[in-house]
């Protein structure tokens, strides 16, 4: 129990995170403003182990080397991932309900999986298509009652499905930015850096990538409203620093097949706060399609879980013979 409590407690802050966000975006607060203010935030926060991190990988004498690679694979985790992925995420509450958003973001291990196996080598088991299937037939039913209107040819040009077609994009871009953060984190992982670098790094990229888009396509205006930035603080402190150190707690203390199994923990929290709540409520048909999701989507973890032990046996038994 020492070790799930963390991670329940770390999805309980992530699920809050909306009560924050979700008002913020419909008080006229824009999605690049917020995403920045966060970024910039944490950037912040995270100076004590970035100023080192900088000086010592550039000049070789840390075990995680800021060269090339590392440099692209930081751009891909903070940039891509945390900065842009976090500004589709955010536009997607104003388009989409926030519960099938979130959700919809279970579809990130497929993601992962995917593109773990094409850049890192990794081996994708047999049963990885199965549950691959499972996700999707899963995410269709949650998707299904804003799919039908949009068959309709004639409601193609009007506002409402412009929005869930933006929306849904959104969705699913932010998946692809996750998951390929996911991997090349990974890698990072393996090239030396820690923990907290990877989070320095990660943010710092995000904000260096997201400061010149803020002043096209954000209002930078807003990052200096008391209003704003005093809500902002308060997602960063409690969904943000607060909930990653409970996350890490919880995971330091489990095996990755309980964490991924105690991670399912975030939607459904989240679901059940933005019902309550915010009074975003979810089909009958919604609801079996998140099942279907999250059932597949935790599957995919334990199996990759599976395959990777079985690799590193026998690659382990190659090396002794």
């Amino acid at each position: 129990m020492s070790g799930i409590l963390p991670i329940f407690a770390a999805c309980l802050l992530w699920a809050i995170d909306t009560l924050f966000r979700y008002p913020l975006l419909f008080s006229g607060a824009n999605a690049w403003t917020i995403v920045w203010l966060e970024h910039a935030m944490l950037v912040g926060a995270m100076l004590w182990w970035l100023v080192p991190m900088v000086r010592e990988g550039f000049s070789g004498r840390a075990p995680g080397r800021l060269d090339r690679r590392a440099l692209v694979g930081f751009l891909v985790i903070g940039g891509l991932g945390s900065g842009l992925g976090t500004v589709a995420f955010t536009q997607a509450f104003a388009l989409v309900n926030p519960s099938v958003v979130i959700l919809i973001q279970k579809l990130q291990p497929i993601v992962a999986v995917s593109l773990a196996a094409l850049l890192l080598g990794e081996r994708v088991g047999p049963r990885f298509l199965g549950w691959l299937a499972l996700c999707l037939g899963g995410s269709a039913l949650i998707a299904w009652p804003d799919i039908v209107p949009a068959l309709d040819p004639a409601s193609w040009g009007g506002r409402e499905s412009q929005a869930l077609v933006l929306g849904y994009g959104c969705t699913l871009f932010a998946v692809l930015a996750w998951g390929s953060s996911t991997v090349l984190g990974k890698r990072l992982g393996n090239d030396g850096f820690s923990v907290t670098e990877l989070m320095a790094g990660r943010f710092a990229a995000g904000l260096l990538v997201l400061t010149p888009l803020l002043f096209v396509f954000g209002k930078p205006a807003q990052a200096a409203d008391p209003e704003i930035a005093g809500k902002v603080v308060l997602m960063v402190t409690i969904s943000g620093l607060a909930a990653l150190w409970l996350y890490y707690q919880g995971m330091r203390r489990l095996p990755a097949r309980a964490v991924a199994v105690a991670e399912m923990a975030f939607p459904v929290a989240a679901v059940i706060v933005n019902w309550i709540v915010l009074d975003k409520a979810l089909a009958p048909m919604q609801i079996l399609g998140a099942a279907v999701l999250l059932g597949g989507s935790t599957m995919v973890a334990l199996t990759q879980i599976d395959d990777s032990r079985r690799a590193a046996v026998l690659d382990r038994a190659a090396t002794d013979t």
